[in-house]
């Protein structure tokens, strides 16, 4: 089992050498076998054409997982989707498949999920196969990626890097095969419970960080969000009031009415006649929790509320019709000075029967980023984040951006919604636990302010001062990469500013602030600094300062506008802890 699993990875470092040697570009190793490399590169420069200049991935690797990294270096962040195998293979084939192995054991899904994380030996399956990682892990090209699946299914994981559906990887992964699942054991199923309105929930991937499981909240994976610009649906971070409404797309109605709509112009539109009657748009944009980074503000001083740790924010395309374009076809007046405010209502509701509901300004209402959209990232948009319809507001606060929408009503006064009154507003530091709160005294949150944060490396990390520290960014790793020099530790994260004040600079530094270095940056190459509504992404080698035994590694971002981010949270803190966007901290331990 294990030689032949080395076998394979044997192959693919003799790839590897070849491409060094001149033999075969580094560039253009593909996944699959070199057969496949001019059409990868093909495919490569097409993309580059579209979206500009690339990251230059780095990934740890030697012996094994270095042979297993040829096998992956041709493979592009942005498309991760594309797999480069075998002409006219594909994962119907019977490569593809896991062959019954009547020589191994037989195991129920219980047995492997006592070999989860931490574990002595760590198990994954797939399909119905079952297969031993603990002696990979340091080995694959993702770091250790891998162990967000271990006690459990690998599959969910795969289906977001289609590059491992290779033959060759299908080999390693044979290799590694230590049994079988029970073919006599029923597969999970989820059953509704009518006493719980929870329960008719959709499923979510397994690699989410579950911050509440009801209502369903939870932050994407710090270690996946760099492998892609446009955050993949499923690991979108999740927030919900309530529970998941059922949506029946030829059912659902979007009400249009209220002050300014023409008289008998008031419609019930179904999604179909949207799509119809109204020119399709798209945008790349952000959604962000008003409460993303409350768990740091919580440690400055204590906060309520949901405690998100940094990564209650994702980028995702979304398309749809422009919301002015339905306006004014209703005979809105863009200049009309009646109407103030647009409200917004999801088919989300409480026990008491009230929808959830927000309200945005009748000015960016008009606005022509903001769209009522039916797709994310090319698909229906998940049941989790609004089907059939969203109302997608860039670069303002997450909460205003109402899923499963049901009406538009245009009006001369904020939307009554608790969640517009009663939440997402932001006290002063002089308001304190216990007092009565004026909720008028502050105004609703719109749009967001200049934020930033470390994606990797992780808080408590240690890396050697003499070898190379470069992080491993999964399974994806972009046409070129390189190692960092003896002595530089990578950072990689995100920043965006609301409003679309596009990000002008990232900063960071290694000593808590004392020295600065600046940051690679990754854009929306169709986005101006003006009208940036996606996010950045940013990376950079930074140096381990000499003697130091730990690092404490900074980062902050400047906007269009010139904002920058605070240095603490002195002067922004409140009891709901929203808006925290003080310097994002990691330490880091250094041996050697």
């Amino acid at each position: 089992m294990r030689a032949q699993s080395g076998a394979v990875l044997r192959r693919l470092a003799r790839r590897l050498a070849d491409a060094r040697s001149g033999n075969q570009p580094l560039r253009q190793l593909s996944s699959a076998a070199a057969a496949a490399a001019a059409t990868g590169d093909e495919r490569r420069e097409g993309r580059e054409e579209e979206h500009g200049w690339q990251w230059k991935r780095a990934a740890l690797g030697a012996g094994l997982g270095l042979s297993l990294l040829a096998g992956y270096a041709a493979t592009s962040r942005r498309a991760h989707a594309d797999a480069h195998a075998h002409p006219g293979a594909s994962p119907s084939d019977p490569a593809f498949q896991v062959p019954a192995r009547v020589d191994l054991p037989v195991y129920k899904r219980e047995e492997v999920k006592k070999h989860g994380k931490g574990s002595e030996r760590m198990w994954v399956t797939y399909k119905m196969g079952v297969y031993d990682i603990t002696d990979f892990v340091e080995s694959h090209p993702g770091g250790d990626k891998i162990l967000m699946a271990a006690g459990g299914a690998v599959d969910p994981f795969w289906a977001l890097y289609a590059q491992h559906k290779t033959i060759d990887v299908m080999e390693v992964l044979e290799g590694l095969r230590v049994g079988s699942l029970d073919p006599t054991e029923p597969a999970p199923v989820h059953t509704a419970d009518a006493s719980d309105p929870f329960s008719t929930d959709p499923p979510r991937h397994p690699a989410l960080i579950v911050n509440n499981p009801k209502p369903f909240n939870a932050e994407t994976p710090p270690s996946l969000m760099m492998d892609n610009f446009r955050t993949p649906n499923d690991l979108f971070f999740v927030r919900n009031h309530l529970p998941v409404p059922k949506t029946d797309v030829e059912k659902h109605r979007l009400r249009v009415e209220g002050l300014g709509v023409g008289e008998g112009k008031e419609v019930d539109l179904s999604v179909a006649e949207l799509k119809k009657k109204y020119k399709e748009h798209y945008v790349t944009s952000v959604v962000q929790c008003g409460g993303n980074r409350r768990a740091d503000m919580q440690k400055f001083k204590k906060v309520a509320g949901l405690m998100w740790e940094g990564y209650a924010i994702s980028n995702a395309k979304w398309t749809g019709v422009r919301l002015r374009d339905i306006l004014i076809d209703l005979g809105v007046d863009p200049a009309d000075e009646r109407i103030k405010h647009v409200h917004l209502e999801g088919a989300d509701v409480d026990p008491t029967g009230k929808p959830y509901g927000a309200s945005i300004p009748f000015e960016k209402a008009m606005s022509p980023e903001v769209i009522i959209a039916y797709q994310m990232n090319d698909e229906d948009i998940p049941a989790d984040h609004g089907y059939p319809l969203r109302c997608i507001v860039p670069g303002v606060v997450g909460a205003r951006q109402v899923k499963w929408l049901t009406l538009v009503r245009l009006s001369d006064v904020e939307s009554p919604s608790h969640f517009q009154q009663k939440d997402y507003r932001a006290f002063s530091p002089s308001v304190q636990h216990g007092e009565e709160l004026d909720w008028n005294s502050v105004p609703s949150i719109q749009d967001y302010p200049i934020q930033s944060a470390f994606c990797l490396p992780a808080s408590g990390t240690t890396v050697d001062r003499d070898s190379a520290t470069s992080l491993p960014f999964g399974p994806v790793v972009l046409a070129e990469y390189s190692f960092p020099k003896d002595g530089t530790v990578d950072v990689a994260g995100y920043a965006w500013s609301g409003g679309g004040r596009g990000i002008i600079r990232v900063e960071v530094s290694p000593d808590g602030g004392e020295t600065w270095y600046s940051a690679e940056m990754e854009q929306d190459p169709d986005q101006n600094q003006d009208k940036m509504w996606a996010w950045t992404l940013f990376r950079a080698s930074i140096p381990i300062p000499e003697g130091a035994q730990t690092m404490d590694l900074v980062v902050k971002a400047t906007d269009r506008s010139y904002n920058t981010q605070p240095e603490t949270a002195a002067g922004i803190w409140n009891i709901r802890g929203l808006l925290h966007n003080a310097w994002h901290h990691v330490e880091v331990k250094i041996r050697g």
